[in-house]
């Protein structure tokens, strides 16, 4: 998800660069939005593995 994240941020720059606002302002969007559930998940499973699965094994 995170290489979806810099993807979309790498089309958001460019298009930015050659003037294209409406394709770069959507890419960043998305790029913001991909990035932050990348995060929020990200945070999920650090808890989960310091909590349910330590406890498991």
């Amino acid at each position: 998800m995170l290489k979806w994240a810099v993807i979309f941020l790498i089309i958001a720059i460019i298009a930015g660069a050659l003037g294209f606002t409406g394709v770069a302002g959507v890419s960043a969007g998305i790029a913001k939005a991909l990035f932050v559930i990348f995060l929020v998940l990200f945070i999920i499973f650090i808890i989960l593995g310091y909590t349910i699965f330590r406890k498991i094994i």
